[in-house]
């Protein structure tokens, strides 16, 4: 295999690229893409057929692959393990996705590397959205940790994961702004807030790669999508239609996507859906006015499943061909499953509709991207069967997973202290369709974990108290469906007990890509049954299993505490009990909105304020308001209880007056005045009260979590400088305005803090 490796020395030869790519990640790639290339790469273009070139560009779903990621996308056809082994031989794929660990992998790349003519080395794609055998908290339950460190550290380790088995490529990190939550597939974002999104875009992407470059045998490219707005659908339906402004695309959409290619994300995927007609795989504006000429974005733009494909459903393509054309041309390099690139590009080029030097350029792209892999320097780097079972699923990884899943739990409420519960001396009743057994833990989207390594609730709690034989468990419903005789067990286990906790919510199939949802309220089964349990009279903890902001009535807001414990992953179980009965403080806050109606969707804390708002207090006639309730949240962004008792007060605005090219240092004290320790997400939030385009009547501008003593206060100081305040003007341009701002330091989007004013001069 010597004759197909790049030497130390070779690799020297793009040192002005690498150089680049330390400082500027997108336009290092830009660079090695068009002029950089080690000189031995470089010469396998020309002497690539248009047919192997087309080959760089086709990414197929592996033949060789486990029924989790055949399950993950719809049914199409598939060669066999043989079949595709034979396109390797020919140069026919670039690489495969979603397969089947280091073996698979080891003997397609041995195919490429021994049987094909220029032994050019494969890809091998993923989708890693939460980890890998080791599953972590849904990104947007992590998302709510309010903590870009603790994500970070858990890309980290998917990627060590993931790499062990062979992976080199990830498609996440997912940094869709969600802002209706009736879209299933929010759960892979970071929710509805645009710093917020950016935090965790910018973590997740330097977790997948790390720190030592994407050389290293632990890292893995990340993928940035989906590009762009594809969380926007109307009526909140998957794949569907999107038609958003472009001061929205620019304010809203864009930033997390640009923050993860300054991180150093190398590669996009093209989203499903249209933006103002023109779909997103289809769309020269997007894929190369904005990203290429004017973000300088060098990487490599793959289309989503069958993305191309689905141009002709659109109504944008006659046929495969134009599809193939039409896509390629606006700025997809890599086609994914449909394979319309290895079936329609010779002939495209061979008649003159698609330049060789378009061809070319999306070639070099997808090299360049093997090259910073270290593929061509070790074909094998991350293909080791022995590896594969070390790095897995270890003691520390899995310590990981509960500290992350704890930190992402939210306690909505807690009437008369009722959490943390006893650890000793109570019957505790475990109530509801998720309390037991290996089922609906560790949430959708992912490939190589699975429940059945997962811990649940009834373990976790049992291996937390005194005396495990005082806690029972009994289902009392299905998630949709009744059981015969279900409610009375669970009255009588209910009548029995001291303690309930009472876990309901959706399946895990109720969320992720597909599964939009007309009510986002929980199944009537399940309230069924809330209401036969709380009548019994026991103190109860409700434990909310869900994938997305959810509508609470009665009887579930009767339940005197309330925790959001979302999908956890393998540790699902004990992170809770960690919670529950206090060795963990609850400290993750609502990445997400929970509205009290369905009917509020889509709804976001970040809205504009219109002529007639409702001024606080009694709902009035004639103003932005529902007949049936306000234009608000029942749990607002951010919001999240602790054990402690945290106060705001004295805020201080520095003087008030923020000079344009000087900064504001804003503080305000905040104190733990309970008797338990706890950890507060202070939040900063902003309004321009006056501007050339309105805008929201909050912002999130900051946020520090701060760990208290009983009876601790700290002075938390958040700097704002104009920069913070700029938007998105009248020209479709970034600019910032002098004038008044409100500001507030508070523990949500919807609580008052403590608040001032300063002026902008």
């Amino acid at each position: 295999m010597e004759d197909i490796r790049i030497s130390r020395r070779a690799l020297m030869m793009g040192a002005g690229a690498v150089a680049a790519w330390s400082a500027s990640p997108a336009r290092a790639l830009l660079a090695q893409a068009t002029a950089a290339l080690p000189a031995s790469v470089e010469a396998l273009i020309a002497q690539m057929t248009v047919e192997e070139k087309a080959g760089q560009l086709t990414l197929m779903a592996a033949a060789w692959a486990g029924g989790a990621a055949n399950a993950l996308n719809p049914i199409s056809a598939t060669a066999t393990f043989d079949e595709q082994l034979a396109q390797v031989r020919s140069g026919r794929i670039t690489g495969v996705f979603n397969g089947n660990g280091a073996d698979m992998a080891r003997r397609m790349q041995t195919a490429a590397m021994r049987e094909q003519r220029l032994k050019i080395p494969l890809l091998f794609a993923a989708d890693i959205i939460h980890g890998f055998r080791t599953v972590f908290p849904m990104p947007l339950a992590e998302a709510g940790s309010f903590d870009p460190d603790l994500a970070e550290r858990t890309a980290r380790v998917a990627a060590v994961e993931a790499s062990a088995a062979g992976i080199d490529w990830t498609f996440a990190p997912m940094v869709d702004i969600a802002r209706d939550q009736r879209w299933g597939r929010g759960i892979e974002g970071a929710g509805e807030d645009i710093m917020l999104g950016k935090a965790m875009a910018d973590a997740r992407v330097r977790g997948f790669q790390g720190r030592r470059g994407l050389g290293a045998d632990d890292a893995v490219a990340a993928c940035a999508k989906h590009f762009a707005a594809y969380g926007a659908g109307e009526a909140g339906l998957d794949y569907n239609t999107v038609d958003v402004s472009e001061r929205t695309l620019r304010e809203v959409y864009f930033p997390a996507f640009q923050t993860a290619f300054a991180a150093g994300a190398p590669t996009t995927m093209a989203s499903f859906n249209e933006l103002s007609g023109v779909p997103a795989t289809a769309n020269p504006w997007l894929l190369d006015t904005v990203l290429r000429k004017e973000w300088g974005f060098g990487g490599v733009v793959v289309s989503d499943y069958t993305g191309d494909e689905e141009l002709i459903a659109h109504g944008f393509a006659a046929d495969a061909r134009e599809a193939t054309k039409l896509a390629f041309l606006a700025g997809v390099d890599m086609s994914m499953q449909s394979g319309f690139y290895i079936k329609h590009l010779p002939d495209l080029v061979a008649k003159g509709e698609v330049p060789m030097a378009r061809l070319d350029q999306a070639v070099r792209r997808v090299l360049a991207m093997k090259v910073l892999l270290g593929l061509f320097d070790d074909p094998f780097r991350r293909i080791d069967p022995r590896r594969e079972k070390t790095r897995v699923r270890t003691p520390a990884n899995l310590k990981l997973a509960r500290e992350a899943g704890a930190r992402s739990i939210v306690m909505l409420k807690n009437d008369g202290d009722l959490l943390p519960l006893p650890k000793a001396g109570k019957r505790i009743a475990l109530i509801g369709p998720f309390v037991q057994g290996q089922r609906e833990l560790i949430g959708t989207w992912n490939v190589y974990g699975s429940d059945a390594e997962a811990v649940d609730l009834l373990t976790g709690v049992r291996g937390a108290v005194a005396d495990p034989a005082l806690v029972t468990a009994v289902d009392g419903s299905g998630i949709t469906d009744a059981l015969p005789g279900g409610i009375d067990a669970a009255v009588l286990a209910a009548a029995a007990a001291d303690i309930v906790v009472l876990a309901i919510g959706e399946s895990q199939k109720m969320s992720g890509e597909a599964q939009s949802r007309v009510d986002i309220g929980i199944p009537q089964p399940q309230i069924d049954l809330a209401q036969a349990v709380l009548a019994v009279g026991k103190p109860t903890v409700v434990l909310l299993r869900n994938g997305r902001a959810l509508v609470l009535e009665k009887p579930v807001l009767d339940a005197p505490a309330i925790l959001v414990t979302w999908f956890l992953g393998s540790q699902s179980g004990p992170a809770t009990a960690d919670v529950l009965f206090g060795d963990v403080g609850p400290s993750a806050r609502l990445p997400v909105s929970f509205p009290y109606s369905t009917g509020q969707e889509p709804y976001h804390y970040a809205h504009k304020n219109t002529g007639r708002p409702n001024p606080p207090g009694p709902l009035l006639e004639y103003k932005a308001r529902y007949r049936e309730g306000p234009n608000a949240a029942l749990f607002a962004f951010g919001h999240g209880l602790t054990y402690g008792r945290i106060g705001y007060a004295d805020l201080d605005t520095g003087g008030g007056r923020l000079a344009m090219d000087g900064s504001l240092m804003v503080r305000a004290r905040v104190t733990n005045s309970g008797t338990r320790a706890a950890t507060e997400v202070v939040q900063l939030y902003v309004q321009d009260v006056t501007a050339s385009i309105t805008r929201p009547v909050r912002e999130l501008k900051g946020f520090r979590r701060v760990a208290l003593k009983p009876g601790e206060s700290q002075v938390v100081e958040f700097t704002l400088r104009a920069a913070d305040l700029r938007f998105v003007g009248i020209d479709d341009k970034l600019t910032v305005e002098p004038g008044e701002f409100r500001v507030w330091i508070a523990p949500s989007a919807q609580a008052e803090g403590v608040n001032g004013r300063f002026v902008l001069a």
